[in-house]
């Protein structure tokens, strides 16, 4: 039983957390929060320090509530192939079974809540609501992993540039609709945590490739670049029919 100093250390934790609106936890109600909290804790990953490694026992689920991750897989020989980048609010560790899937590393400094599988299961047998929102995270995972499939199989290197600065503008102003591509009218900012190598991997591409097709972008006047992070999406419909094949 959660005591009430207890309480509300833990209730301010969670109300305060930036996180908490784009997760799980945003089917729990305010006063069920110390619940919450009681079930998890929370945890500092420095930047390139991974906190999952693919094969290891999946003990724990994680939900990020601040900075940016990226989620990668290696192959025999050593190579390394970048499955995804997980961004505030994303549940890490839902499709593992015994063991992970993936690693995940972190991109800058990172916050995230820890949270064991029996934890989860008290939390959803307390809050019937969280069962759905699970059911619809992993939805959203496959829906992402489709989007993935069509990204490397079938689009052109601008296109598969294109539709990874669509995704990131959207994921950094469009939080309401986190699988839709809804595009601002004007200008865009944005901070890419990620180098060029994570995006080259990312995209099935060469370092070389991608780092040319952000020129052919910035001589096209579609996009501007600020140092390494800052890219600002000058016409943002535009790269959206570059990415869907129309421009």
């Amino acid at each position: 039983m959660v005591t009430s100093s207890i309480g509300d250390a833990v209730r301010d934790r969670c109300a305060h957390c930036p996180g908490r609106a784009d997760s799980i936890c945003n089917v729990i109600c305010d006063e069920d929060l110390p619940f919450l909290a009681a079930e998890s804790a929370r945890i500092h990953i420095p930047s390139g320090r991974a906190f999952i490694e693919e094969g290891t026992p999946a003990h724990d689920f994680y939900v990020l509530t601040d900075g940016r991750v990226k989620l990668f897989n290696l192959l025999p020989d050593g190579r390394r192939q970048i499955a995804g980048f997980a961004r505030r609010g994303d549940f890490l560790g839902l499709a593992a079974a015994k063991n992970y899937a993936f690693s995940a590393e972190a991109l800058g400094d990172v916050m995230l809540c820890r949270f064991s599988h029996s934890s989860i299961e008290r939390l959803t047998e307390r809050f019937p609501r969280l069962q759905q929102r699970l059911r619809d995270e992993a939805s959203r995972e496959l829906i992402q992993m489709q989007r993935r499939l069509v990204l490397l199989g079938r689009k052109t290197a601008r296109e598969r540039l294109a539709t990874f600065l669509v995704e990131q503008s959207c994921s950094m102003l469009c939080r309401k609709g986190r699988d839709q591509l809804t595009v601002p009218d004007g200008p865009v900012l944005v901070n890419l945590a990620m180098p060029r190598t994570d995006i080259a991997d990312y995209l099935g591409l060469t370092i070389e490739t991608v780092s040319r097709t952000f020129g052919l972008f910035k001589k096209e006047r579609l996009i501007t670049v600020r140092g390494i992070t800052g890219i600002t999406l000058l016409e943002p419909y535009r790269l959206v029919d570059i990415a869907e094949g129309l421009g």
